[in-house]
């Protein structure tokens, strides 16, 4: 049931990355669609609470033939749905990290013996992998915001991949609903700390990771993204609510089919950019501030990480390698 976490048992088993939606590419060009998603309309998930929204995935066709889904290709109707640190929609409502009963949360076999905790706030969706496997995805795909915790056991080195999804009700055109508006830009974020058995923090996300843009809009016009190398750069877009923003754009990229195995070559991404609280907006989502004493521990102080914008960039892919206990 959407929404809800399934638990496979106290052991629950990590699912090989599924099938690739495109070859890999080095081409820093795009392709780009104009207009709104109008096949394949399904809808993933939808919220009747406070600020209600339907989460829909569509697909869009690109003038060189080529065949997009919008926002993002994702697992959520097949895998381990994340359990929750903190979900309005499954009413679980902790005041605080001590009020969580961390051992009554699964454990996923990743291939190793070594445990582990993954704490996870995303705007909106997230999927992580480790070490290749496919571990858990978010239960929610845009609202109610919510918060998730991930325990498994693998061999460091660890290579934590996160895809992650800024959900849109304009498929195909990055707009959401907000306030009364109806193409409004929606933005972005995700934050996450991974703990050892002993509860030290191993990994924050900071501007160490890698960070790259697979689907970008809207864009009022072609011209203000920067291609670069790898660089994908869409700071310069413009931000502005528009009454009518049918024939905007959007720009989309082949996603690699081995992106989060440990092997897979990150090095030509770019290094992940990091964004205040402030900036993000999460001081009335109590999915993450009635844990900011994990998410912004004065020692370890996970940051809100993205590409180049968190108001353009809708599906993003980020990666850190973490080292052995001698090399972290």
């Amino acid at each position: 049931m959407a929404g809800t976490a399934v638990l496979l048992g106290m052991i629950g088993v990590a699912q090989p990355i599924a099938d690739a939606q495109q070859p890999d590419t080095t081409s820093v060009q795009p392709s780009f669609t104009q207009g709104e998603a109008q096949s394949g309309i399904t809808m993933l998930y939808q919220w009747k609470g406070n600020n209600p929204r339907t989460a829909n995935v569509g697909t869009i066709t690109s003038p060189d033939g080529r065949e997009w889904m919008v926002p993002a290709k994702t697992h959520f109707q097949t895998a381990m749905k994340a359990p929750d640190l903190y979900n309005e929609a499954n009413g679980v409502e902790p005041t605080g990290i001590a009020d969580v009963d961390l051992e009554s949360i699964p454990v996923i076999d990743a291939g190793g013996d070594e445990l582990f905790a993954a704490y996870v706030f995303g705007d909106n969706y997230f999927e992580i992998y480790v070490n290749g496997e496919l571990l858990a995805i978010d239960p929610v795909p845009m609202t109610p915001f919510n918060s998730s915790v991930i325990r498994f056991r693998a061999q460091r080195p660890l290579t934590i991949a996160i895809m992650g999804v800024d959900w849109e009700e304009r498929l195909g055109l990055g707009f959401e609903k907000f306030k009364g508006a109806s193409f409004h830009q929606g933005d972005a974020g995700l934050v996450a700390v991974v703990k050892d058995a002993a509860g030290e923090t191993i990994a924050v996300t900071d501007a160490s990771w890698k960070a790259q843009t697979f689907y970008t809009a809207p864009l009022k016009t072609k011209d203000c993204l920067v291609l670069k190398g790898s660089l994908r750069d869409s700071s310069r877009c413009s931000t502005d609510d528009v009454d009518d923003g049918t024939t905007h754009f959007a720009a989309h990229w082949p996603i690699p089919k081995n992106w989060a195995a440990v092997d897979f070559d990150d090095s030509g991404w770019p290094n992940a950019a990091i964004f205040t609280n402030e900036f993000v907006g999460v001081d009335n989502k109590p999915a993450y501030t009635n844990f900011t004493d994990l998410f912004d521990d004065p020692k370890a102080d996970g940051k809100f990480i993205w590409s180049s914008s968190l108001v353009h960039d809708n599906l993003v892919l980020m990666r850190k390698t973490i080292g052995d206990r001698h090399n972290e």
